[in-house]
């Protein structure tokens, strides 16, 4: 068990609506834009700060003790923080964890990520529940609450912008079996060659059955690690990657990432996933998070902001088909819009080809679709965050089955083909 020395340095944080909070510095020292948002998990906290989706924001943990289980190298979901601040109401003085390689603070602080605790984030929640996510500032640095509010002010928020930018790969890799499960930073570099090739592929041949672009919109390492253990070589391409280079791949499948933000800012993605969905319809296409509302979206369909957005380890999520309810872990602020028509069945707006699939019982909001003729679906939440702690991975194995479908298909039009 390590005990952390407590700075005890002030810190603040100020919301655009003026509601001000004290309390304490941890982590770097300086100052964090973002928007607020909170998380209801009382576990996890490494996940969700190192999880792209929360880039641009402010993250609130609910439960009051964080930081018990220090942090280490194998619970991460990306190569860095991706949090733009930290809130909570007590940062554990000590950490005991046999994993443990360091602490939260120290975590934080290595990375420059500000945090701050010692505030009442009971009462933060209850405020973010009923006015809304809004943006916010946390200082230790600045004071003056004319000055933090100008800057308040002056910071455009997340609606409209582009935040996957921040989140996506640069340079294309190769993710599945010969990568090392316990360091999913052990990638390999994928090198576009002529259409259809592959090259650098992990030493001594061994590749998964199945080849599969994954379009990073700052995709999760257990989604890698997921498909991997599902036999699947993953070809990660950057979202600014357009369909005739990821056509080019020749995919056995392709997976649209999770991410943050306002899908609606990334129209590029959209443009690209609907000429895919019009060149080939028959692509098993399986999408999570930002993915399904980047689907929706080049399907035709609207997406809208929620007041506060969906965060945490303990979603109920309705699957319509069978009438199971799954524990899901979530995480986003924007979703597919979907109604119920006058037989009472949900549907997608402006899509009479998608079916809705899954349903928040929290609020009612679409948390799947998919659809009718194709073997495309989505889900809004995070299959591979284990919540339930399986209840969700028949979507996975779903994506292998069409998989192995499209496959076995073509090899029949190919066989017809040459009989002919």
């Amino acid at each position: 068990m390590t005990r952390i020395k407590k700075q005890n340095k002030r810190a603040v944080l100020v919301i655009e609506d003026g509601r001000t909070f004290q309390g304490t510095s941890f982590g770097a020292e300086g100052e964090a834009l973002g928007e607020v948002v909170f998380n209801t998990s009382m576990t996890g906290y490494q996940e969700i700060i190192c999880d792209p989706s929360y880039n641009g924001q402010i993250v609130t943990m609910t439960y009051p003790h964080i930081g018990n289980t220090g942090v280490n190298p194998t619970d991460i979901e990306s190569s860095k923080i991706q949090v733009a601040g930290f809130v909570v109401r007590e940062n554990s003085g000590y950490h005991s964890n046999w994993r443990a390689t360091g602490s939260l603070d120290e975590y934080l602080h290595q990375a420059g990520v500000v945090g701050i605790e010692d505030l009442d984030t009971r009462a933060l929640t209850l405020h973010i529940r009923e006015k809304g996510a809004m943006k916010g500032i946390i200082s230790t640095v600045d004071f003056n609450y004319e000055s933090l509010m100008n800057k308040l002010y002056k910071f455009p928020g997340l609606v409209g912008r582009d935040l996957v930018k921040n989140v996506t790969t640069e340079k294309s890799y190769l993710y599945g079996p010969g990568a090392e499960p316990e360091n999913p930073a052990a990638y390999y570099i994928y090198t576009p060659g002529a259409p259809g090739e592959l090259q650098n592929r992990p030493a001594g041949g061994n590749h998964g059955k199945h080849y599969v672009v994954a379009i990073d919109c700052g995709i999760k390492f257990n989604i890698l690690r997921i498909l991997s253990f599902f036999d699947c070589t993953v070809i990660v391409v950057p979202a600014s990657y357009g369909s005739a280079e990821i056509l080019s791949l020749n995919p056995d499948g392709l997976f649209i990432s999770n991410g943050p933000g306002d899908p609606e800012g990334v129209p590029y993605v959209i443009e690209t996933l609907r000429e895919i969905l019009q060149v080939q319809p028959e692509l098993p296409v399986f999408g999570i998070c930002l993915g399904i509302q980047l689907l929706g979206l080049a399907f035709g369909g609207k997406t809208f902001k929620l007041k506060f957005g969906h965060r945490g380890a303990n979603h109920p999520v309705l699957d319509l088909a069978t009438g199971k309810i799954e524990i899901t872990t979530q995480n986003h602020g924007f979703a597919v819009a979907g109604s119920k028509d006058a037989q009472g069945a949900w549907q997608i707006d402006n899509c009479p080809d998608l079916e809705v699939t899954h349903i928040n019982l929290n609020d009612q909001t679409i948390e799947g679709f998919r659809h009718k003729s194709r073997p495309v679906y989505c889900v809004q939440y995070h299959p591979e965050s284990s919540a339930g702690p399986h209840d969700s991975w028949y979507l996975f194995q779903r994506f292998i089955r069409h998989i192995e479908e499209h496959k076995a298909a073509l090899v029949g039009s190919a066989a017809g083909a040459a009989s002919a």
